[in-house]
């Protein structure tokens, strides 16, 4: 049950940005900048990177939607996102994306966790600033995002299939499609 009536029975973070649209858009937009605007890290790794966050701080909407967009997004699908989900370290991932995990997990403990040495082994490892850059702020941002949603008890549904079907619409259409 949320802590505050937001006046609709939508699920997670989708129910906050209707319930304040004006807060909703700018949090919409930065989501699509991250996950969606053209980079060198696909759409389907910048994913993986915030369900992998959101599975650390135990956010349940935030992890099982962006599993699901991930998944959607990859060609291994959701046994890769499970796979490192569970453990990055031994996931069939390239060292490049093991180390920009290394890094989103340290900042999803505290940014000062992150090291030179952590980012030094990500450039070795091929990183580029800008991937360095955005890894740290997709960590950043789904800590927030996931402290929004758990701190006001949205909505989590348990069903994947739900979380499969808005993926084809965040796939298909992006973040602004759900704010009003």
């Amino acid at each position: 049950m949320p802590h505050i009536s937001v006046g609709n029975d939508m699920p997670g973070i989708v129910s906050l940005i209707h319930f304040r649209p004006e807060t909703g858009r700018p949090l919409s937009a930065l989501a699509e900048t991250l996950l969606r605007d053209p980079n060198t890290l696909s759409p389907g790794e910048r994913e993986l990177i915030a369900a992998y966050v959101s599975g650390l701080n135990e956010c349940g909407f935030c992890a099982s939607s962006h599993s699901a967009f991930a998944a959607a997004q990859l060609p291994e699908g959701m046994d890769l996102v499970d796979s490192v989900r569970a453990d990055p370290e031994q996931a069939p991932l390239s060292a490049k994306m093991k180390a920009l995990l290394r890094i989103a997990g340290k900042v999803q403990q505290s940014g000062r966790a992150v090291t030179s040495a952590d980012v030094e082994a990500a450039r070795a490892a091929g990183a580029s600033d800008v991937e360095i850059h955005d890894a740290v702020l997709i960590a950043a941002a789904f800590c927030m995002y996931n402290r929004y949603v758990d701190g006001l008890a949205a909505v989590t549904p348990t069903d994947p299939e739900g979380y499969a079907q808005t993926a084809e619409i965040i796939v298909t259409h992006g973040y602004l499609a759900t704010v009003p």
